[in-house]
C-alpha cells in the first residue's frame, strides 16, 4: 500500500481502527511515525502517547468529547484533526474550543454515495459548514475535506470498484475546489478505502489516502478479489472440544465472541460461514471445513463423515480465517506474531472508547 500510494502521488494515512497496535502501525509506516487515522478517542490517546503526532479522528466528533481530546493534545503534543458534517456542530465546537482554551483542526465530511454520513459534495451545505467554522472561533481551523467509499465492498469486480474510486475522488476534489473558490483553505483532500485505493486509475487533486484492512485482510477481502489467500495475516487459534456424531460435526472453543458474528464474506463466498478452518501449523485449508454456527463460546463445524473425528481428535488445534478482521481482532488484548509457525513476539493492542 505504501508503494501504491507513492505511485499515485498521495500520502498514506493508514487507518488503525482494526490494528489498534503501535507495533502494527510501525510496520504500516515502515518504522516512521507519519500521519495516521483512528476511530475512537481511546485509539487517539494510545497512539499520541506512543509518539504519533498527526492523528485524524475519522468519526464525527461531538462537542462533549472535546475536553478529553484537548487533554490528549496537551499531554502528548499531538495534533488531532476532527471530522464534522453539520453546521450547528461547528458552532458548538467553536464555543467549546473557547471554553477549553484549545485549538482544533476540522475536516468536513462529504458523502460520495455510501449515505452513512457526510454532506452533499460541492454543495451549499458544505459551504455553510465552512463559513460556520470560520465565524465560530479563531481557535478553529478548516483543514480540508474527507470522504469514504465504504460501499466499494458491494462488488467483487474491479470495474465497478474502479468507477466508484473515481466517484469518490471527484466528490472530494470538487468539494475542495468549491471551498477554495470561496477563500477557504483546503490543504487536505482525503479519500480512502482499501478497494478504491488499490483500483483507482489516478488520484489527481487528492492529498491523502486512508485505508486500513489491507494491513491484515480477511475473507471478506478475499471473496471480493481484493487480496490473495497468502495476504491473510490474521487467524484465530482454536481447540476441538467435542465431536457431535449426530451431525456429524466438530465443536470448537471459538464462537461468536472469538470470531464475531459478521458473515460479510458469504455474499461472494457462500461457504465461508463464520470462518474457514485451517491446519494449525501450516494454515492450509482443511478441505471445505468452515464454522457454520456460533454460540457465545461454541463453534460448530460440519464434517463430511466420521473419519474427521480421527483426523481431528478432541484436543486438536486448528486455525480459523475470519470473515472480518476488524471485529474479530477487537476481542483480543494482543497479537501473537508467528514466523514459520513459531511465536516470535506478542504485540499489545488498545481497545474500548
Amino acid at each position: 500500500m505504501r508503494a501504491r500510494c507513492h505511485d499515485l502521488g498521495v500520502t498514506l494515512r493508514p487507518h488503525l481502527k482494526t490494528a489498534k497496535s503501535a507495533d502494527v502501525a510501525r510496520v504500516a509506516a515502515d518504522g516512521a511515525q507519519g500521519p495516521i487515522t483512528v476511530s475512537t478517542l481511546a485509539e487517539a490517546e494510545y497512539f499520541a502517547a506512543a509518539g504519533w503526532p498527526d492523528i485524524l479522528y475519522s468519526t464525527a466528533i461531538a462537542p462533549a468529547k472535546l475536553g478529553r481530546a484537548a487533554q490528549i493534545q496537551r499531554d502528548h503534543g499531538a495534533r488531532i484533526l476532527f471530522v464534522i458534517d453539520d453546521r450547528d456542530t461547528a458552532v458548538a465546537i467553536g464555543a467549546e474550543a473557547a471554553a477549553l482554551g484549545a485549538r482544533f483542526g476540522l475536516l468536513i465530511e462529504v458523502d460520495c454515495g455510501e449515505h452513512r454520513s457526510g454532506v452533499e459534495p460541492a454543495s451549499d451545505a458544505l459551504l455553510a459548514i465552512a463559513d460556520a467554522i470560520r465565524a465560530a472561533s479563531p481557535r478553529l481551523e478548516l483543514m480540508g475535506v474527507m470522504t469514504h467509499a465504504g460501499h466499494s465492498y458491494a462488488f467483487d469486480d474491479p470495474a465497478p470498484i474502479r468507477a466508484l474510486a473515481e466517484t469518490e475522488r471527484l466528490a472530494a476534489v470538487a468539494s475542495a475546489e468549491l471551498l477554495r473558490s470561496h477563500d477557504h483553505k483546503c490543504p487536505i483532500v482525503s479519500v480512502g478505502s482499501t478497494p478504491t485505493a488499490l483500483f483507482a486509475e489516478h488520484l489527481a487533486g487528492v492529498s491523502e489516502v486512508r485505508a486500513g484492512i489491507y494491513l491484515f485482510h480477511d475473507l471478506a477481502q478475499l471473496s471480493r478479489g481484493i487480496c490473495s489467500e497468502d495476504d491473510l495475516a490474521i487467524s484465530v487459534l482454536a481447540t476441538v472440544i467435542g465431536h457431535q456424531r449426530g451431525g456429524p460435526s466438530l465443536i470448537l472453543d471459538a464462537g461468536a465472541l472469538a470470531l464475531s458474528k459478521d458473515v460479510g464474506a458469504n455474499r461472494f463466498m457462500p461457504d465461508a460461514g463464520y470462518g474457514r478452518v485451517c491446519d494449525a501449523a501450516t494454515l492450509e485449508p482443511l478441505g471445505e471445513l468452515a464454522v457454520t454456527t456460533v454460540h457465545q463460546e461454541h463453534g460448530n463445524v460440519p464434517v463430511p463423515d466420521a473419519s474427521w473425528f480421527a483426523r481431528l481428535p478432541i484436543g486438536s488445534l486448528v486455525r480459523i480465517l475470519p470473515n472480518h478482521a476488524c471485529l474479530t481482532c477487537a476481542a483480543y488484548p494482543s497479537y501473537d506474531v508467528l514466523r514459520a509457525g513459531t511465536i516470535v513476539d506478542q504485540w499489545p493492542r488498545t481497545g474500548g472508547w
